[in-house]
């Protein structure tokens, strides 16, 4: 695990430079990035003003385009979350419903896609090209063995219920040979440590979902340091490095106390959770002592609970845009809503055609982050196992990763 200290919070996005991002090799001069960036903050259509590349990092994956409450519940959702479990899960469906329409309409990112952050760093790449006079570079391609996208699969377990229908959940991937990352409620109900031993031992891994799953992490800064502490000792217990937060209630100044090598807590865009918004990155991210791994395909509570989907069309169209720009489908769902005949469908049907899809490459968050930080550090593809060598074509305003 590492032993990083936490990170300034203006430290937060600074490793997420173009040169870091694009691994070009032999790489361009700095004058030439910075240029570069320049450029595209001029042609890139972002959702928002931004004069630098540092103004862009912290907008987009630090979310700060949505203003400094961005971390924050408003009263209306406080109110919601203190009364949510006397709820009952009808009411509790009924009211989300309700909300999803509002909320879709105000929020200033594409759902569910959102790929104007991408455009950007493409933008950088096709400028600092052009500025050297390059109509091909080299670059380490974005995943090992060539693959055009990576899959992440994981699992929020919220309930014992939930708990018990893990071995389901394990046993249908298992047979259609994938593994997943489940990650439990570490205080919420009574952990199945032998279920856990089996998984880690099957190949799956398992994540902390916080203490427990009431939204009282974020209350304040002192109740997260305290629920923080107990958590880190649940991660080394149990040999996790993974973590999300219930909710996806997020703070990524203050998780820098979490001692984990990747979090799962942030989306690239999602208007239907409790604090709305999104990074826009369709790639994980370094934010400080961790990598960032957002999820990018739309939870399966929203598409079923919310929107009343019957097929994973929406789900397939998501990744027709990922593997296009060779980013990272990270799909997160619940086995207690896989419970549901729904929800079950669903999730059988979209791994049956991940089963056929070429080009992916399937890991779990720690492999994911990293390859991530590796990748980012490597002098040439020799250095790191699996890496492959890419070749990005510039044809006038288009540019492209061969593959």
């Amino acid at each position: 695990m590492s032993q990083e200290a936490p990170a300034r919070t203006g430290d937060l996005w600074s490793a997420n430079t173009p040169a870091r991002f694009w691994c070009c090799r032999p790489d361009f001069a700095e004058e030439i990035w910075q240029t570069a960036v320049v450029a595209a903050l001029g042609t890139a259509p972002l959702p928002f003003q931004a004069g630098s590349l540092e103004e862009v990092l912290a907008l987009a994956l630090g979310e700060g385009q949505f203003g400094p409450g961005r971390w924050t519940l408003g009263p209306a959702r406080r109110a919601y979350y203190a009364v949510k479990p006397l709820l009952p899960r009808a009411v509790a469906r009924g009211l989300r419903r309700l909300a999803s329409g509002r909320a879709l309409r105000r929020s200033p990112l594409g759902w569910p896609a959102e790929d104007r952050f991408a455009g950007f760093l493409w933008e950088v790449l096709r400028h600092a090209m052009a500025c050297a006079g390059n109509v091909e570079t080299s670059v380490i391609r974005f995943w090992p063995f060539g693959a055009r996208f990576a899959l992440v699969l994981t699992h929020d377990i919220e309930t014992a219920a939930g708990q018990r229908f893990v071995p389901e959940v394990a046993a249908l991937e298992r047979r259609l040979g994938f593994r997943s990352c489940f990650n439990f409620v570490a205080e919420g109900y009574r952990l199945d440590h032998g279920l856990i031993r089996e998984l880690q031992a099957a190949g799956f891994e398992v994540g902390i979902h916080g203490l427990r799953h009431d939204g009282s992490l974020f209350r304040s800064r002192a109740e997260f340091e305290r629920q923080a502490q107990r958590i880190n000792d649940h991660l080394r217990a149990l040999g996790a490095v993974s973590f999300r937060a219930p909710l996806t209630h997020r703070n990524l100044e203050w998780m820098q106390a979490l001692e984990v090598e990747v979090d799962l807590s942030c989306f690239d865009t999602d208007p239907f959770e409790p604090m709305p918004g999104g990074c826009m990155s369709l790639w994980p991210f370094t934010a400080g002592r961790f990598v960032e791994l957002p999820y990018t395909l739309a939870q399966d509570s929203t598409l079923v609970l919310v929107l009343g989907e019957r097929t994973p069309r929406l789900w397939l169209s998501k990744l027709n845009l990922i593997e296009r720009h060779h980013g990272m489908a990270l799909l997160n769902t619940h086995p207690d809503y896989l419970r549901q005949p729904r929800a079950w469908s669903l999730y059988e049907q979209l791994l049956s055609h991940l089963v056929t899809r070429e080009g992916r490459w399937g890991a779990l968050p720690r492999q994911v982050g990293r390859w991530w930080r590796a990748r980012a550090a490597a002098a040439s593809a020799e250095d790191l196992p699996g890496a492959v060598m890419g070749r990005v074509v510039l044809d006038g305003d288009r540019i492209e990763l061969a593959v």
